[in-house]
């Protein structure tokens, strides 16, 4: 406070912004089952608005990972909370939403039917007319029946949606669906996204962690073993892919020449994973002069992956 001519001055107090709590917080997650450690010592935090993929092998502990943070496991040690809550309190919130591979659907009610029953669960429900037009089911609103698999998985995201999460976690999520089928989906969840919501999904086709997701997630024996942009994780793993056609040679064989991390057939064609692109290449030459369209690039999330994932006998 400063008095000059009579008058008081206040110097003005600056307001502290907060940090954004964030949308996962997983902190020394550790969950067994019998004796496989399906997560170990995991540590991961998500922040509201991002769009993450998580890849892993088979048994990298990824499934466990989601049950633990929509509480339908609970772990043996370590803390989850998802926007400050516990996982139970956030689902019953409606602040999470899941759309999980195995989530069962009546039949004999319409998909208008279903929704509507969805919504009468929540204070909050996006109007269910809203969710028919952001999913494309629209025109299947009052069908009854059999659904195909692609349709069904639109049916769940749309269940998942009703409820206007903040956060959504898909597992899978465009298993049997075809082409047009996943472009609606992925045209719902960039609708969804541009409101500044957070999803995390689990997903097979790498192309789509590529295309969609602003950060990828990289789980192998209960671990975080890579996360950042599919350009940081592509960057993790040094090295170059050398692609070509060698008649009569087998990816076994290519895999012992020197460089070469691992191979595999495509087609006529035969892939390489390079420490050394050069040296491989000389030595392609040298044994196998058949060889021909030789095509050297960078390492994709593809070749990212199967590195990073890989058991350490795989890698040696």
């Amino acid at each position: 406070m400063d008095q000059r001519n009579g008058l008081t001055a206040t110097t003005p107090t600056l307001a502290v912004v907060a940090p954004p709590v964030p949308a996962i917080s997983v902190s020394g997650l550790h969950k067994r089952y019998g004796d496989v450690r399906a997560v170990n010592g995991l540590d991961l935090e998500i922040a509201p608005g991002e769009v993450v993929a998580l890849l892993g092998p088979n048994g990298a502990g990824k499934s466990t990972l989601v049950d633990l943070v929509l509480g339908l496991a609970t772990p043996d040690a370590g803390e989850v909370r998802v926007f400050g809550h516990t996982p139970r309190e956030a689902v019953t919130r409606g602040v999470v939403g899941a759309m999980l591979q195995d989530g069962a659907l009546l039949d004999d009610v319409s998909i208008r039917e279903l929704l509507t029953l969805a919504a009468g669960l929540y204070r909050d429900a996006v109007p269910v007319d809203e969710v028919l037009a952001r999913t494309g089911l629209t025109d299947l609103a009052d069908r009854r029946g059999p659904l195909s698999g692609g349709q069904r998985q639109r049916l769940r995201l749309a269940m998942t949606l009703v409820s206007d999460p903040r956060l959504l976690i898909l597992d899978e999520p465009t298993v049997a669906m075809d082409v047009e089928s996943r472009t609606v989906f992925w045209t719902s969840i960039h609708e969804f996204t541009a409101t500044g919501r957070t999803v995390v999904f689990a997903s097979h086709y790498l192309e789509e962690a590529e295309e969609f997701a602003d950060r990828v997630v990289l789980v192998r024996g209960g671990k975080v073993v890579a996360d950042g942009t599919v350009a940081e994780i592509r960057s993790v793993v040094a090295g170059r892919t050398l692609s070509a056609e060698v008649p009569g040679v087998t990816p076994d064989q290519l895999r012992l020449l020197p460089g070469v991390l691992a191979a595999e057939a495509r087609g006529k064609r035969v892939e390489l994973v390079c420490a050394d692109s050069d040296a491989a290449a000389r030595e392609l030459f040298a044994r196998y002069p058949q060889a021909r369209d030789v095509e050297i690039g960078s390492i994709g999330l593809e070749q990212a992956f199967l590195a990073l994932t890989a058991t350490e006998d795989e890698a040696a």
